[in-house]
């Protein structure tokens, strides 16, 4: 901070390389190689004595965003219309998916990070197909034709983003035989047909040929407000098949009608490997099973069509999904909390917006990433990396 400063530790410095890494006078490299390691220790030295004296440990006093918009950093924030403000995305101008067909498995809204995938792929040039969960499919065709998302669908060229086309999809069943009665005779059903997930890839094919592009935007659990102890085997299993197996039926079905070089994107939470409590019903065990999954099918998908599987492991986000999970009166939400530990204890204590995964997804569905697969790609601001809540009371006094 002061010239003193600095020249005492310059003569520590030179002290240290006098007794340590006295060099050969018979040996000029020698000579060359302590000079600049001995020039890089004063610089680190330097940088670390003039550092700021606020602690390291110190949490974030701020909470969370609980808005899904569009970051500043990539765009100038636009005003925003709705709770959830639009999305803008920008890392699609170095990225050419013209030609390149995508279908995007569970986007009902323009809250999620579904949307935020889709419209960062169709920035970059991708045609953009959707599968909706049948109940809430007029829903959603109602508010893309009344222009409901249109504040959400600004690309960067200030065009809108286009769904070519939306298909009903129920991804817990394979093939017309697993569909019960029950199914059949709902009145939310009521009209629909061809919503498996089998025959959706066979009208996909139909109508585009080949994609290049699957993204599972998908997971539910009926009981995920339930802790594991309280949850039945049911509501276990439920959980595991919307929001896992129907990524290995995805890909089983899609893969054939995928071409090579293409890949699919699932998204996880970091529930799979950590402890959330409140985030329960079999959920967790789901998250884990899909990133497992993502491995292997990294493995058989790229030696049988040359595909490639990855996960993003996404931060939490206030989508409408999540802002129904755990709602007690005059509480936050689950999703609420998530949030505001988040941003108090994250490596990187910013607000997480949903085109931070959409830009992510759309690096990992790109040439950009021809040879990364296998791959959970953490986008959470690090907290993943983090083994202890800094903003516990029990750290309160090194906080000071």
């Amino acid at each position: 901070r002061t010239a003193q400063s600095t020249s005492m530790l310059r003569n520590r410095t030179l002290h240290f390389y006098g007794k340590i890494l006295r060099p050969s006078k018979t040996n000029p490299s020698t000579i060359n190689t302590m000079m600049f390691s001995r020039n890089t220790l004063l610089a680190a030295a330097a940088a670390f004595y003039g550092a700021s004296s606020v602690s390291a440990f110190a949490p974030s006093t701020a909470v969370g965003n609980t808005v899904s918009r569009s970051s500043p950093a990539i765009y100038t924030q636009q005003t925003a219309s709705r709770q959830y403000s639009s999305t803008k995305l920008n890392m699609s101008s170095s990225v050419d998916l013209k030609g390149k067909v995508a279908f995007i498995a569970g986007v009902a809204d323009s809250s999620g990070y579904g949307w935020a995938i889709s419209k960062a792929l169709a920035d970059a040039g991708a045609t953009i197909i959707v599968g909706t969960w049948p109940p809430v499919l007029k829903i959603f065709q109602m508010g893309l034709k009344k222009g409901s998302f249109d504040d959400d669908s600004t690309l960067s060229d200030g065009s809108k983003m286009v769904i070519e086309k939306v298909y009903p999809l129920d991804a817990v069943f394979d093939s017309p035989d697993d569909v019960p009665d029950e199914i059949k005779n709902n009145k939310r059903y009521s009209g629909l047909d061809g919503y498996t997930i089998e025959e959706v890839a066979k009208a996909v094919e139909a109508d585009y040929g080949k994609i290049d592009i699957l993204v599972h935007s998908l997971a539910n659990g009926p009981e995920v407000t339930k802790p594991l102890l309280e949850t039945s085997r049911k509501g276990y299993l439920a959980a595991s098949s919307a929001s896992a197996y129907s990524a290995v039926s995805l890909l089983q079905k899609f893969g054939p009608i995928m071409n090579e070089g293409g890949n699919m994107l699932s998204l996880t939470y970091i529930a799979s490997e950590k402890v959330i409590p409140g985030y329960g019903g079999g959920m967790s065990s789901a998250k884990a099973q899909l990133e497992s999954d993502t491995r292997v099918l990294a493995y058989e998908a790229g030696r049988k069509w040359g595909v490639r599987v990855n996960t993003i492991s996404a931060g939490p986000l206030k989508s409408r999904a999540a802002s129904a999970i755990g709602k007690e009166p005059g509480q936050k939400t689950f999703i609420e909390y998530a949030i505001d530990y988040s941003k108090a204890n994250a490596p990187l204590a910013q607000d997480l917006y949903n085109d931070d995964v959409g830009n992510s997804g759309m690096f990992l569905c790109s040439p950009l990433a021809r040879t990364i697969t296998g791959v959970t790609l953490y986008v959470d601001n690090g907290l993943h990396a983090m083994g202890m809540a800094i903003d516990s009371e029990s750290m309160s006094d090194r906080n000071q």
